[in-house]
C-alpha cells in the first residue's frame, strides 16, 4: 500500500467571504494535485473565517449545502479528499464542523468539535457528541478532530484503540498556545502510534493572533512536514507501511491495563 500524499493548507483565506475562501481552497487543490496529493486538509472554520462574530449564525450551512456542493465540484475536478472547517447549522443549532469530500465527490465523513475553547466558541456554538467519526481513503483509515479536542489525551487514546491511523486536525491554533503545534501534537502522535495532521490558520483575525506551524507528525514523533508562521502548502507522507511496523516495534497500546484506569471515566 503506498503512502497518502497529504497536503496541509496553511491558511486564514478572507474571513467573512466564503466564495473567496472556495477559490483559495481550487487554487490549493490544483497545486496539491499536481504535486501528487490525495488529500488536502484546510484549517478550522476555513470557508468562513474563524473571528466573524455574530456572522457564524448567518453563514453557517447544513453539511449538504450549498457550500458541500462546491467543495465537492472541487474535489472531483483535482481528483483528491478535501477536508474543510465551517459553521454547521442543524435546526436552531450551530456546530463547529469539519467534514471530508472524497476525490468522487461523496461526503465520506464528518465531524462536529466536541471540545469548544474559550468564551467565544461556547457564546455561538452547540458541542458535538461523538468523540470517534472515521473513514477509508486509499485503504488507511482517517479520523477528525478539531483543534482543541486534540489536547484531551483520552480523546485521541480513543481513535488509536479505533485504528485510526491518520487524525486530521483542522485547527485555529492561537499565540501563546504555539508549544501545542511544536510539541504536544508530535507526542500525541507518538504516544498513540498514529500520523496527525494539524493544519492551522495564520496572522491576525479580530482579536486572535494564528500561529501557524502546522505539521504532519508521524508515530514516531518526527514532523514529516512544517510549515513556517505565514500562508503555506506543505506536504508530507502518510506511510502505512511504516505505521504498521512502529506499531509492531512500539509497545505502548500493547502494554496498557485499562483495569488501571477505571477511574478515568
Amino acid at each position: 500500500m503506498p503512502p497518502l500524499r497529504t497536503a496541509l493548507l496553511q491558511s486564514s483565506g478572507r474571513p467573512g467571504a466564503v466564495a473567496e475562501n472556495l477559490k483559495v481552497l481550487d487554487e490549493a487543490a490544483g497545486r496539491a494535485a499536481g504535486a501528487g496529493a490525495r488529500l488536502l486538509v484546510c484549517p478550522e472554520m476555513f470557508l468562513t473565517g474563524y473571528a466573524i462574530g455574530e456572522d457564524v449564525h448567518r453563514l453557517a450551512e447544513p453539511a449538504e449545502g450549498p457550500s458541500a456542493r462546491a467543495v465537492a465540484e472541487i474535489a472531483v475536478r483535482h481528483g483528491l479528499a478535501v477536508l474543510y472547517g465551517y459553521p454547521e447549522r442543524e435546526g436552531e443549532a450551530v456546530y463547529n464542523a469539519a467534514q471530508l469530500i472524497g476525490p468522487e465527490g461523496t461526503s465520506l465523513v464528518a465531524y462536529r468539535k466536541t471540545h469548544l475553547f474559550g468564551g467565544f466558541e461556547r457564546e455561538w456554538f452547540t458541542p458535538g457528541e461523538q468523540t470517534v467519526v472515521q473513514a477509508e481513503l486509499d485503504g488507511l483509515r482517517l479520523g477528525i478532530m478539531i483543534c482543541y479536542d486534540v489536547e484531551f489525551p483520552e480523546n485521541v487514546r480513543a481513535h488509536a484503540l479505533a485504528g485510526t491511523g491518520l487524525l486530521l486536525v483542522p485547527t485555529a491554533q492561537m499565540h501563546p498556545f504555539q508549544f501545542v503545534a511544536e510539541s504536544v501534537v508530535p507526542v500525541r502522535a507518538f504516544e498513540n502510534q498514529m500520523y496527525i495532521a494539524y493544519v492551522n490558520r495564520t496572522g491576525q483575525e479580530g482579536e486572535f493572533e494564528f500561529v501557524g506551524l502546522s505539521c504532519l507528525a508521524g508515530p514516531d514523533g518526527a514532523a514529516r512536514a512544517r510549515a513556517g508562521r505565514g500562508e503555506e502548502l506543505v506536504f508530507g507522507d502518510a506511510d502505512p507501511v511504516f505505521l504498521k511496523d512502529s506499531r509492531e516495534n512500539n509497545p505502548y497500546l500493547r502494554d496498557r491495563r485499562p483495569g488501571l484506569y477505571s477511574a478515568l471515566t
